[in-house]
């Protein structure tokens, strides 16, 4: 066979140019490739998956330890492994669960080269998913497996876009929404020519911005302030253009892209070429829309948090921080979710920019944000990207694709900066997540750091506090923290009487004194927070109370224990014990954390109660209320139930039992799990002795104070319908109390002229 000079020296120069590419680090050190996957914001935190035979699986948590993790993270590239997190923490998986048992000297170098049942052998759940948290710092040679932001042939990265306000009365508003487009690129902001520069690509810089929406901006105008500041030699723009700073050329967008580097992007020529990198054109200038909760002008969040709910039919559950969380939608006047089959970016940029923020950052599968609870409504959703609701998008309905909760689908939204973040600290904890809560406050013209009393500081006011700093959910908090030392020139106090309803995106916009006043004065008594990432979720099996619900006559011999716990209505004191009954409405409860933490009592072991007659200890004091209310919302008698024990009464298949009450045990409810209280027991009822037969609304509130943080306090309560002739109860239309819009529960009852009264 004869070659050509020519073929020939192609081949030489092929095989030469193979010879020379170095061996990636990207990939793992053994055959079988590793990520980390989940709701985790950082890269060496999530759920681990392993690659194998073509395809993505999980690693169950069985006799999974630390040696095992940082086997895992070596071979992710990182140095070690700092813990590791059993049941699905980061969310569960979906397909195949490729290793189980696995055990691991600590010294290999791949995990594939540990023990374990064999691929694919396995006896687990997804809930038994298993999530690796690696030191962040990573050896030497090995890069983030991040979603690449390149642009252009030569892969220049595109971290970061801003608005860079031109005209003095957009300089004044935060967020910014006007202004010149500018790329962050080697450490330095550059301009964008304007050359094509077109609505599309305004809507995609906005959409990154947190922004739902563009609008043209006056070309006009910025064309004559170019003219101007251009021939002055002395003004900043000039020379900008004269150093050619402008780096990205022409732009062309869809508009329905998440991201600028998603566009098909020209970059300008580099410094010393002959061709200017504008030629007659000047900086791309955007103006953006901000959503309802976002104006520069607003002061204080709509108080109508439900207007996106009810209007557009679509919100946010659960999420840790503002524009995340799990997607529900309201068809047929309830709230369900939406399953994961076929969920992506496009379709989550609809949801968020219905929602008033700007296009999808991420995604989420599998419950990464929590599990739901009713119908699945949708699944399969096909937007195009320009849908102006979800409900506008192509879908089948959840039913017909077998999907589970365990799908439900979830997003989290690019919002505007409105500067919150850098107007509170918090100062002397143990942890970035935890110490006195400082605050940034306007006192006689001057900006002021000070603290905030803890007179009536709660756990409300610790959530808006622990959003505002980024840190998710508040796990405590705390009116007295002599413990900590906060900042030395911040003790003074600046803001009291703090009062938020939740909603609030900083502590600025929540109701306080005018005059500071503090009864307790400074030092020990200054407001303090412990944040966390993720919180448990309550919710309560409707169904069960509905079908369980019975009326007893017991004597009052049988009550002596009750009557001391309060568990009897006042009337009960003057009778003449121990001859008579009470007649008593009682029920079955199974209350199941869906959440993505353990529900743990707020105080240890050494705090609980002792209650004598019962012989048993209370970790929570009041964890249900039962009440009974007339049509109108007054209530004609109450219960309530002490967390005498808070246990895995039941656990999924593949799930183990972690809190137990026997002797003496933790309590808490697992993550999965459910804890059931039997109609059988002391206190598990209503005493309805005093009420005379009608129609009524029965109401079951769990952790009625908010003593445990939780991620979605508006699921902790179910209403029924409760007819009582005098003889017999019955109870029907149980749910859960956001499971119906607002006003469907007045057109459910409205021949009873049915007041809203949910929480």
């Amino acid at each position: 066979m004869m070659w050509s000079p020519s073929a020939t020296l192609s081949l030489f120069l092929l095989l030469l140019l193979l010879g020379h590419v170095p061996p990636s680090r990207l990939q793992s050190l053994g055959t079988k490739k590793l990520r980390l996957v989940g709701p985790g914001s950082k890269p060496e935190e999530g759920r681990l998956e392993v690659l194998h035979q073509g395809q993505w699986g999980t690693v169950c948590d069985d006799d999974f330890a630390l040696q095992e993790a940082t086997v895992a993270c070596r071979q992710l590239g990182f140095q070690s492994a700092l813990t590791w997190a059993h049941s699905a923490k980061y969310g569960q998986g979906e397909g195949p669960i490729w290793l189980d048992n696995v055990r691991c000297v600590g010294t290999e170098s791949t995990l594939d080269q540990c023990g374990s049942n064999g691929w694919g052998v396995s006896d687990c759940s997804h809930s038994e998913d298993v999530g690796v948290v690696c030191h962040p710092q990573r050896q030497s040679g090995y890069l983030s497996e991040k979603v690449s932001n390149a642009l252009g042939p030569q892969g220049q990265r595109l971290d970061e876009v801003r608005l860079k306000p031109i005209l003095a009365s957009t300089k004044r508003h935060s967020p910014v929404t006007e202004g010149a487009v500018e790329v962050r690129y080697e450490g330095h902001w550059r301009q964008v020519c304007d050359q094509g520069w077109t609505m599309n690509n305004s809507r995609v810089v906005c959409g990154m911005l947190g922004f739902p929406s563009q609008v043209p901006a006056n070309s006009h105008y910025y064309r004559k302030v170019w003219n101007l500041k251009m021939k002055d030699p002395k003004s900043r723009l000039n020379s900008l253009a004269s150093k050619n700073s402008f780096w990205i050329y022409r732009v062309n967008c869809l508009g329905t892209e998440p991201h600028l580097a998603n566009c098909q992007v020209q970059v300008a020529p580099g410094r010393g070429k002959l061709q200017p990198a504008c030629p007659g054109g000047m900086h791309a200038v955007v103006s953006c829309v901000p959503g309802p909760n976002f104006h520069p002008l607003k002061t204080k969040p709509q108080r109508k948090a439900s207007r996106s709910e009810q209007e557009l039919k679509v919100r946010l559950r659960s999420g840790a921080q503002v524009g995340e969380g799990r997607v529900e939608v309201l068809v047929n006047r309830q709230w369900g979710t939406v399953c994961d089959h076929g969920w992506n970016l496009i379709s989550a940029s609809v949801v968020c920019r219905q929602l008033g923020f700007g296009s999808a950052r991420e995604a989420l599968f599998g419950a990464q944000l929590g599990q739901g609870l009713g119908p699945i409504h949708l699944s399969e959703v096909r937007c195009r990207g320009y849908e102006r609701i979800l409900s506008d998008c192509l879908a089948l309905e959840g039913s017909q694709n077998g999907c589970q909760h365990g799908n439900d689908a979830a997003v989290r939204c690019n919002i505007p900066d409105m500067g919150f973040q850098n107007q509170v600290r918090l100062a002397g904890g143990r942890s970035p997540e935890e110490g006195v809560v400082e605050v940034q406050v306007e006192v006689n013209g001057v900006l002021h750091w000070g603290t905030v009393c803890s007179d009536h500081w709660g756990l409300t006011e610790a959530m808006v506090a622990c959003r505002q700093l980024g840190l998710g959910f508040a796990n405590f908090a705390i009116k007295d923290t002599w413990y900590w030392q906060g900042t030395p020139e911040a003790r003074e106090v600046v803001m009291s009487g703090v009062r938020c309803s939740g909603t609030e995106l900083a502590l600025q916009q929540c109701q306080r004194h005018g005059p500071v006043h503090c009864s307790h004065g400074t030092g020990r008594f200054s407001a303090g927070v412990a944040c966390m990432n993720s919180a448990p979720d309550l919710v309560m099996n409707a169904q069960l109370v509905q079908e369980t619900a019975y009326l007893e006559d017991r004597p009052l011999s049988l009550l002596y224990c009750a009557h001391e716990e309060k568990c009897l209505s006042e009337s009960a004191d003057h009778m003449d014990w121990p001859y008579g009954h009470r007649r008593l409405l009682r029920f079955s409860s199974q209350i199941y954390n869906l959440g993505r933490a353990d529900f743990r009592p707020k105080t240890g072991r050494h705090s609980w109660i002792w209650h004598q007659c019962h012989r048993h200890y209370h970790s929570i004091e009041v964890f249900t209320h039962y009440d009974l209310l007339t049509i109108n919302g007054s209530k004609v008698a109450e219960g309530h139930k002490a967390s005498f024990c808070l246990e895995d009464t039941n656990c999924p298949t593949g799930l183990q039992r972690r809190y137990a009450c026997a002797n003496f045990g933790e309590q808490g409810v697992t993550v999965g799990c459910w804890d059931t209280y039997r109609h059988d027991i002391d206190c598990q009822w209503v005493d309805i002795t005093d009420v005379g037969p009608g129609d009524y609304i029965f109401q079951v509130v769990v952790n009625p104070t908010n003593e445990v943080a939780e991620s979605d306090f508006s699921n902790n309560m179910i209403r029924c319908r409760c007819k009582y002739d005098g003889q017999r109860v019955w109870l029907h239309n149980c749910h859960t109390g956001d499971s119906y819009r607002a006003n469907t529960e007045l057109s459910l009852e409205q021949e009873q002229r049915l007041r809203n009264n949910l929480i």
